[in-house]
């Protein structure tokens, strides 16, 4: 088959979600010249909408798993099942495009957790090559590019800031006034949760309009903030930025040295293509980039691209969301006035000898499973029938959840790694995931669902059911791990700018690069650190060419 080559560019980003239009954006306003290769499609506001149906059940945004599937199994001698494990959407904007929007950061010991926890058996721990200082004025950054909802100050626990947000807070929805109500009963700190919305009008945007369908559901309105509707028009005004769709790479080519070519990738029609860069950036989540690294071998990479140490795809973690569920007597109508969910404590984040377990993770107001009328359900509600419909009737308005995020611990044998038997719709092996849950996980997971419940009880619930993970699902669609950023080459893949140590002109930004997972939703940090890196990148060239 015939392949098209395209002329050379400075920087070819694979990837156009949260952390490859956030390096998109920073290089193409220093002035590099950016491709862009997206699996996905290039949607608009104009083709989403409240369906349920199609945004929840029947895969508009989440990835079709017959056209791409991935395994997943709970340890190395056991079968791997086809399965949607930690789907994120594949399109510009990415897992931007369907979320909450929920960005609180990240603490300073979360980067140096093993220095502060120690040594546990059966983890892979390892301290961040960065601290929290260094990534600040990025998240600052980010924040502000965004227009983040926030209160500086109002989380206790938070580390220090040189800004505060651009907009207040949301406005207190119905679930935030229960949850802030619980905490202050028990004495525990609470804060408005910072949201990637906006509560008044900001840098020529319009305040973010409110609705219940929001998670899993693409913004019809384009006033969420997101990475469709944030950074990649800011890289496309630069006209530097060429993003190519439905484009489907098949691997990272390299040249004579093992250094990174460019990319050989299929259109939608099936025709292939060649594109060159002087510099590859990988962005694809962490279990795509890995998946896409092994698959690039070559005489200089057998064992797949900077994979030397056999380290691409290990380490991999995944958050778990889980919740207490609560009913109250008074109708809690959570859904009304758009039902997003706002409040959040960080009251038990921080790792505590006393509790028997390392971490602990961000606790949150939310909606009953998905809070909409066709998939909101109650843990022991049947799927169907009578009953079904009773509880329905009963509780829909009456119910909401406190929920928990993991910190779930890195292992080396919790990997990421080619399927030897499934391929996807383009004949290529799947990622295959291999987890074992840590014991850690699962005590902190029961740790935090009791607090949880404790929090819906002082706000008054009349019953609470303790939904305790039991593993690790990936319902979250948080990924991170697989390419660890680290000084030493034999023990990570990249180094501190998340260059590989192997490959010099190779970059990874997306969640892939962080050796821990820490306990809070990642996408800020992702999109800070992607920040970062591309600054580092473009420094780089601003060097040689003055040089």
């Amino acid at each position: 088959m015939t392949t098209t080559r395209h002329d050379r560019t400075d920087v070819l980003i694979i990837g156009a979600g949260a952390s490859g239009a956030t390096a998109a954006k920073v290089l193409t306003e220093r002035g590099l010249r950016v491709v862009a290769l997206e699996k996905g499609p290039w949607r608009t506001k104009e083709t989403f909408s409240g369906d349920e149906l199609a945004s929840i059940n029947r895969y508009d945004l989440w990835p079709d798993p017959l056209l791409n599937p991935r395994t997943h199994r709970t340890g190395a001698d056991q079968p791997a099942t086809e399965q949607l494990f930690c789907p994120v959407p594949q399109m510009v904007g990415g897992g931007t495009v369907h979320w909450q929007g929920w960005l609180p950061r990240f603490t300073e010991d979360d980067f140096r957790f093993h220095s502060v926890v120690g040594g546990v058996p059966g983890a892979s721990l390892a301290d961040w090559p960065i601290t929290y200082a260094e990534l600040e004025p990025y998240y600052t950054a980010v924040e502000w590019a965004f227009g983040v909802s926030g209160q500086a100050g109002a989380n206790a626990f938070e580390s220090f800031r040189s800004k505060g947000y651009p907009c207040p807070p949301m406005p207190m929805s119905r679930y935030a006034e229960k949850y802030h109500a619980g905490a202050s009963a028990l004495g525990w700190n609470s804060f408005p949760t910072p949201q990637a919305a906006l509560s008044q009008p900001f840098d020529g945007r319009p305040a973010t309009v409110l609705s219940a369908f929001a998670q899993q559901h693409g913004d019809p309105t384009g006033t969420r903030s997101s990475a469709l509707n944030v950074f990649v028009p800011h890289a496309v005004a630069t006209g530097r930025y060429d993003l190519r769709p439905d484009s489907y790479v098949r691997e990272i080519t390299v040249d004579e040295r093992g250094r990174a070519r460019g990319a050989v990738y299929e259109d939608a029609q099936g025709t292939l293509h060649e594109q060159r860069a002087d510099v590859v950036v990988l962005a694809c989540g962490a279990v795509e980039t890995a998946r896409l690294m092994l698959l690039s071998t070559s005489a200089r990479h057998p064992h797949g691209l900077a994979n030397d140490n056999d380290l691409v795809g290990r380490n991999v973690t995944f958050h778990e969301f889980s919740s207490a569920v609560a009913t109250f007597d008074d109708p809690v109508y959570a859904w009304a006035g758009g039902g997003y969910v706002s409040a959040s404590s960080f009251q038990f984040y921080a790792h505590d000898d006393d509790r028997g377990f390392a971490g602990g993770g961000h606790m949150a107001s939310s909606g009953v499973g998905i809070p909409l009328p066709i998939n909101w359900t109650m843990p022991d509600r049947p799927a169907w029938g009578a009953e079904a419909k009773r509880i329905d009737r009963e509780l829909f308005n009456h119910s909401m959840a406190a929920s928990m995020v993991v910190h779930d611990l890195p292992q080396h044998d919790n990997r990421v790694d080619l399927d030897d038997t499934v391929v996807d719709d383009w004949g290529l092996p799947v990622a295959r995931i291999t987890l074992t849950p840590h014991e850690n996980d699962l005590a902190m997971g029961r740790f935090l669902i009791d607090r949880s419940a404790e929090i819906m009880e002082a706000a008054g619930a009349t019953s609470v059911q303790r939904v305790y993970p039991e593993r690790v699902t990936g319902n979250c669609s948080h990924q991170h791990g697989t390419t660890r950023m680290g000084d030493d080459p034999a023990t990570s893949v990249l180094d501190r700018d998340c260059r590989a140590h192997t490959v010099d002109n190779l970059f990874v930004v997306d969640g892939g690069s962080f050796p821990t997972g820490t306990g809070a939703n990642p996408t800020l940090t992702i999109m800070a650190n992607a920040w970062r890196v591309a600054d580092r990148i473009a420094d780089g060239r601003d060097a040689r060419t003055t040089s």
